[in-house]
């Protein structure tokens, strides 16, 4: 993962440039932006690096964000390393202090090694579904992704269904939600834990559920947004997991914290063609080794065969989910994702790839009752 870095009150911008040769993603503000990163929901960089050269202090709203956000990685560097110096910068919350001449190479190993223990330390992981082409499958992979870490990670897991209106992840979890992922959004400024839990939905099938509305937003919405309510749900939960509509850019530019984007394709041309469209777009921008593919409603007799969309993506497609009509179609009318079943291929090529995805050991958890159509449709389900 390429690191994120901001560098406040920069001294000069050959720092920047020469960071930005090293492939690391730079950019410089001022010591005024401390002020909105102090925000609990405020999306952060992998490394905060204040510079204090030419005989500044430390900004005293760094003590702020620290406050809220105490796994941040924050570099300091000075003109020396002065006892007073390196005390200010330790009181502040300073990881590290690098003093003048400034060794490149060292700055970036630190940067490296940072960036590192804080994935390791501050969020759950974030696995993002993007469907090639509407109607792949995409929400179903989703939500039974996202059943399956529930029922046998035992951990807390979150479905955010990114569809700013009429997205399905809720019904096909069988949920009736109060509240949607748009009042996350409108209210970014007041996200905390007891007001996100409120939003949310809990599921028989085990995740909880931050569903599409059933109305449309009125203001236009921003990667910032986005990106504030995804990074703060990592923040919650051991898992969460999105199901982001492919047209709309700023959930695409929101998915920084994402451990793994599935772009999930099927076997017809146009689809195909999508998926190496997309999947070359988010590798670019996310970096390679967190994009993969995946085939669903897989048909060996297909005129389009598995190396051949491997040939077209020009990458190794990941799983092979297969098809079957009949049981998608039993599960969405009775809110019951497939993964609760423990006897057909569909519902354990879904286990196979969310083991894959958290790394998990497989293992059996007993289904829940269940609910019959009649019940979903009177509401006594």
């Amino acid at each position: 993962m390429v690191p994120q870095v901001l560098i406040v009150d920069p001294l000069d911008r050959e720092l920047e440039a020469r960071l930005g040769d090293h492939g690391i993603r730079v950019r410089s503000g001022n010591s005024g932006e401390l002020a909105t990163l102090a925000h609990p929901a405020a999306h952060q960089p992998d490394v905060l690096l204040i510079d204090i050269r030419g005989g500044r202090q430390v900004p005293a709203a760094l003590a702020a964000v620290k406050r809220h956000h105490a796994n941040l990685a924050v570099v300091v560097i000075g003109s020396s390393a002065e006892p007073s110096v390196l005390l200010e910068a330790m009181r502040a919350g300073a990881s590290e202090f690098i003093a003048e001449p400034v060794d490149l190479a060292q700055l970036t190993e630190t940067i490296v090694r940072l960036t590192g223990e804080r994935q390791l330390t501050s969020a759950g992981q974030v696995f993002a579904f993007v469907g090639a082409k509407g109607g792949v499958g995409t929400t179903t992979m989703a939500v039974n992704v996202a059943t399956v870490l529930a029922r046998h990670a035992k951990a807390r897991v979150l479905l955010m269904d990114l569809h700013l209106a009429h997205g399905d992840a809720g019904v096909l979890l069988g949920a009736e939600p109060k509240f949607s992922l748009v009042d996350a959004l409108e209210n970014t400024h007041r996200l905390d834990e007891a007001f996100f839990k409120g939003l949310v939905t809990s599921t028989k099938a085990g995740p909880d559920l931050l569903a599409s509305s059933d109305r449309a937003l009125v203001q236009s919405t921003g990667m910032q947004q986005f990106r504030a309510v995804v990074d703060f749900a990592a923040r919650l939960y051991r898992y969460v997991v999105l199901d982001v509509p492919r047209s709309d850019a700023a959930a695409l530019d929101a998915l920084d914290e994402a451990t793994s984007i599935i772009v999930v394709a099927n076997q017809e041309l146009s689809t195909v063609r999508g998926a190496s469209r997309i999947s070359a777009a988010l590798r670019q921008r996310y970096g390679k080794e967190r994009v993969r593919v995946v085939v669903s409603r897989f048909d060996k007799q297909s005129d389009i065969s598995h190396s051949d969309v491997e040939r077209v993506v020009g990458v190794k497609v990941q799983h092979l989910v297969p098809s079957d009509y009949r049981l998608a179609l039993q599960a969405l009318n009775q809110g019951r994702p497939l993964a609760l079943e423990n006897h057909n291929r569909l519902a354990a090529s879904f286990r196979d790839l969310a083991h894959d995805l958290a790394g998990l050991e497989r293992g059996a958890s007993k289904p829940p009752e269940p609910t019959s159509i009649f019940g979903r449709l009177t509401g006594r389900g």
